[in-house]
């Protein structure tokens, strides 16, 4: 018991230690020395009062996920310039879901960079614990997407060493999976408040596509309350159980659902088409 007890205590210690080190001021310093490159002295700081004035109508979308402050730096060679926007979050989960929400099919992907990295000839784009990393170039050529990439190593490796998506997802069934379709949703999920936070994966499976959704709601009790406001917004009987369920949402159509313990698992179709006689035991895969 004594063990485990220093252990948790040591967990605890350098996650502490960690957020306590991802300041505006650590972030530069965390910066790598890349060739020729300079790093810029100065750096900008905004939090959720002014970030509008960096990124204009985009703003709502980091602040809906629990954006704390973005530290903005910038390398110069030359009439070359690379900067770097480095938003910080309340959560990891917060950082992955920023990501997310801005991926694109028509990057290129890099696992080894962060939790991931996507990017093109002008950007590259990370998260890496609850940092999530946007850098832009104005200008394009082999050195720069170069210089891209060992920034980004640098840097992520800085914040942390154990990048990744959030485990849940590898309690997700395999089978059909859309590749880079893994999201965090905050609020408001497929319209509605109470159904929050969501991790979502797109399936194609056998021809049927559609979205298994996950809400952790920590402990069963979590999960009946979700599950009761649901019922309750549809005028469905609260009279169920852990298992099998379905909701009538007169808005997103019948809607699959299983109670399993402290988990809400469901199955979303957006063109409402009732399927639910096939995809439960699909659902119930999730372990």
């Amino acid at each position: 018991m004594k063990h485990k007890i220093a252990y948790t205590v040591l967990i605890l210690f350098c996650i502490a230690g960690q957020v306590a080190a991802q300041s505006p001021k650590d972030i530069h310093a965390w910066l790598p020395v890349i060739g020729n490159w300079i790093v810029s002295p100065s750096m900008e700081v905004f939090n959720g009062d002014n970030l509008y004035e960096r990124i204009n109508g985009a703003a709502p979308l980091f602040l809906e996920n629990n954006f704390r402050e973005m530290t903005s730096m910038v390398y110069t060679r030359g009439d070359d310039y690379i900067t770097i926007q480095a938003y910080r979050h309340a959560t990891p989960e917060d950082a992955f879901g920023m990501y997310a929400s801005e991926r694109s099919p028509d990057m290129t992907f890099y696992p080894d960079i962060g939790g991931e990295a996507q990017g093109d000839d002008y950007g590259l784009f990370f998260f890496s614990g609850s940092i999530y990393v946007k850098m832009s170039a104005n200008n394009k050529s082999e050195e720069i997407t170069n210089a891209f990439r060992e920034i980004a190593k640098g840097l992520a490796a800085k914040i942390d060493t154990g990048a990744s998506y959030p485990p849940i997802f590898n309690s997700f069934p395999k089978d059909g999976t859309v590749t880079h379709t893994q999201a965090y949703v905050t609020k408001n999920y497929i319209g509605h408040e109470f159904l929050k936070p969501a991790y979502t994966l797109d399936y194609n499976l056998n021809g049927q596509k559609f979205q298994l959704f996950v809400i952790d709601g920590k402990t069963k009790e979590g999960a009946r309350k979700i599950l009761n406001d649901y019922f309750g917004f549809t005028k469905q009987a609260l009279n169920f159980t852990e298992g099998n369920l379905r909701v009538e949402d007169r808005y997103n159509g019948n809607i699959p659902i299983v109670w399993k313990g402290q988990y809400v698992i469901g199955a979303f179709r957006e063109n409402g088409e009732d399927f639910s006689k096939e995809i439960y035991g699909f659902l119930n895969r999730f372990n």
